[in-house]
């Protein structure tokens, strides 16, 4: 075969700009940092507990002193953000909830001594009411078992008042109720907390990948059989994340989320593009959760999929992303 000559051969290499580590760190198009990763926290009532959650591997419930002390570790390794999620005990899991607005709650009174040692840390607080209802959905239901929107609203316009009202940075709406974006954010204001800022989970898809989350604050089993398709989003569905993003924005929302990050790269993409606006991604317990299985199986190297999970999180468009993998991630990084 003749061989081809030097001039004859392109003068564009694309592998010239992959030829060592150095070359490819400069001009890397997507940087992951600890900054870009937020640790979920779960918290559970008393002192000195530390749960083991059985469908997530390494991951506990905590009372709030091993939560501070967990949150310490958190920062020493670069993470500034942190989303809360509590276990509430069954005896106060009620229809309407009352439990998640009360002003000494579990998360009312963890978000302040959170606050008074960590000022600098972003706490994120979740606003939903299936850690607080007897039947584990996301709002108040009616005797056909259907949830009331409107309902549902006023409570959860109380539980952001009262996270608010707690020292909370960020509050998260994750129930995907209509309307409540616009609620909680006139409730802000009225009340002067007009640097609180709201991040809505816009695009929260119905998924299979909830099952360990579900676990981990107690409402599996208060679930059962039932689902959530009457309010979150159905996975078959593109357009519609842009109309809930778009409504959300328009009604006072300053960051927005889409959930669960790995079956919606698209998503993330095309809302990115849509709106030039903060997209926070969610890598959640379901995701985890496989890879971990199979890591500790040694089917593949766990930090390196890690990483370039993240990575394509981030490359898709996520500004920063809520994974378990978060103080993990920051250590190898770092």
């Amino acid at each position: 075969m003749k061989k081809l000559s030097k001039q004859s051969f392109p003068s564009l290499r694309m592998r010239r700009l992959r030829s060592t580590d150095n070359i490819r760190r400069l001009v890397r198009e997507t940087k992951l940092a600890p900054e870009n990763l937020i640790q979920p926290i779960f918290l559970s009532d008393g002192k000195n507990k530390k749960e083991k959650i059985s469908s997530m591997p390494d991951i506990f419930r905590l009372s709030i002193d091993h939560a501070l002390k967990e949150i310490k570790k958190l920062t020493t390794v670069g993470i500034i953000a942190i989303a809360l999620f509590p276990k509430i005990a069954a005896s106060k899991k009620t229809l309407n909830a009352e439990e998640a607005y009360k002003p000494d709650g579990l998360v009312q009174t963890s978000i302040k001594k959170i606050k008074d040692k960590f000022p600098d840390l972003l706490v994120i607080s979740d606003v939903a009411l299936d850690p607080y209802t007897s039947h584990g959905q996301d709002g108040i239901i009616d005797k056909k078992g259907y949830i009331l929107n409107d309902d549902t609203n006023n409570i959860l316009v109380k539980q952001a008042l009262s996270h608010a009202e707690s020292g909370s940075d960020i509050i998260a709406p994750s129930d995907m109720m209509d309307g409540r974006i616009k609620l909680i954010r006139k409730e802000l204001e009225k009340n002067q907390f007009y640097n609180t800022k709201i991040l809505s989970y816009s695009a929260k898809y119905s998924s299979s990948y909830y099952g360990p989350f579900r676990d981990a604050i107690g409402s599996l089993k208060a679930l059962g059989k039932s689902d959530k398709k009457t309010y979150q989003m159905d996975y078959s569905n593109r357009n519609e994340a842009i109309r809930e993003i778009d409504l959300d924005l328009r009604e006072g929302a300053d960051l927005v989320m889409v959930k669960p990050a790995i079956p919606n790269l698209d998503i993330i993409s095309d809302l990115k593009e849509t709106f030039k606006v903060p997209i926070l991604a969610y890598h959640v317990s379901g995701e985890y959760f496989m890879i971990k299985s199979a890591a500790k199986k040694n089917v593949f190297n766990e930090r390196d999929l890690v990483i370039e999970t993240l990575t394509s999180i981030k490359r898709a468009g996520a500004s920063s992303i809520i994974t378990y993998y978060a103080k993990e991630a920051a250590k190898w990084m770092n």
